[in-house]
C-alpha cells in the first residue's frame, strides 16, 4: 500500500494544461492534462511509443512543448526568462536512468555539481553537504571517492539520487529508477523513495514499468493513451475496461505483483 501524503497535502505544484509535443509530423501528446499534488508520489506508465520520458523531460523543461502550458511551483516553465529557469531549477531534483553520473567526477564531485552551479558556498561546505546526501541515500561513507565505474547498478541510482537531491528540491522526478535492478535492490530502493518522502516532503513524479513500485508507494498512476492521461489509483485503474489499461493490470506479470497487495488488504 502507498505510504500517505505528507505536510501541504491537496495544494497543486504541477499542472500541465493543453500540452502538445511533437517531432516534426509525430504527435506525441496532444491537448494532455495532469494535475500533481504536493507530497504524493505519482507513477506514469505507458506503453512504448506513448513518450513517458518525454513527458518527464517536457516537464522539466529540457524539451519545448509545441502548445500547452506547464506551471510548475507557480511559475509557467515555458515563460521564464534564464535567470527564473535557473531559480525554479533549483527547486526540483532529477534522477535519469542509470544515475546519468560524470564518469570522470567521484560520487561526491558529482553531487557538489548543482552546489557549485546554483550556490555560493565555499568548497569544505559543500563537501559538507555531498556526505550528508550519500548517507541519507544508504551509501556507505567511503562511496564519496569512488568514480561511478567503481559502483554497482544500484549504486549509482543511489548517487544519482543524491546529487538530485543536493539542493533539497521540493519535487523530485525519476525516470525508471528501478530498471536493471534486482527485486530486493528495487525494493529497496521503493522503501528509500518513500521514505524520503515522508522525511523531506518531497513530492515525487516517477516514470516506470515497475509494478512493484506502482502497488509499494504510488498514489495515484497516470497512464500514458491515446496522447492523453487517465489518471487514478491502482484500485479504480484495476476496475478500469479500457483494453490496454486492464491487460496492464491484470496480465501475468501484474497478477503476481498486485495479487498479494489485493489479498492482504482483503
Amino acid at each position: 500500500m502507498a505510504i500517505s501524503a505528507t505536510n501541504g497535502a491537496g495544494v497543486t505544484v504541477l499542472r500541465v494544461s493543453g500540452l502538445r509535443t511533437q517531432f516534426g509530423a509525430q504527435v506525441i501528446h496532444d491537448d494532455l492534462e495532469l494535475t500533481i499534488k504536493r507530497g504524493e508520489i505519482i507513477g506514469i506508465v505507458g506503453g512504448s511509443g506513448t513518450g513517458k520520458s518525454v513527458l518527464l523531460r517536457t516537464m522539466v523543461g529540457l524539451i519545448r512543448p509545441a502548445a500547452g502550458q506547464i506551471n510548475m511551483l507557480g511559475a509557467e516553465i515555458t515563460a521564464l526568462n534564464d535567470d527564473a529557469r535557473a531559480t525554479l531549477q533549483k527547486r526540483i531534483g532529477v534522477l535519469f536512468q542509470d544515475g546519468a553520473l560524470f564518469s570522470s567526477l567521484t560520487v561526491a564531485q558529482n553531487i557538489m555539481l548543482p552546489l557549485k552551479e546554483h550556490t555560493d558556498l565555499p568548497p569544505a561546505l559543500r563537501l559538507e553537504i555531498a556526505e550528508v546526501k550519500i548517507n541519507m541515500v544508504g551509501l556507505a561513507p567511503d562511496a564519496a571517492n569512488k568514480y561511478p565505474s567503481e559502483l554497482s547498478g544500484g549504486m549509482r541510482k543511489r548517487a544519482g539520487l543524491a546529487r538530485a537531491l543536493a539542493l533539497d528540491p521540493e519535487i523530485l522526478f525519476l525516470d525508471e529508477p528501478t530498471a536493471g535492478l534486482d527485486p530486493i535492490g528495487a525494493a529497496a530502493f521503493d522503501q528509500l523513495i518513500g521514505e524520503l518522502r515522508q522525511a523531506l516532503n518531497l513530492t515525487v513524479v516517477m516514470v516506470t514499468h515497475d509494478l512493484d513500485s506502482l502497488g509499494a508507494i504510488c498514489d495515484r498512476i497516470a497512464v500514458l493513451l491515446d496522447k492523453r492521461v487517465k489518471v487514478g489509483t491502482m484500485a479504480s485503474l484495476r476496475q478500469d475496461s479500457e483494453p490496454w489499461i486492464h491487460e496492464y493490470f491484470h496480465g501475468p506479470r501484474a497478477r503476481a505483483a498486485l495479487d498479494p497487495l489485493t489479498a492482504g488488504n482483503e
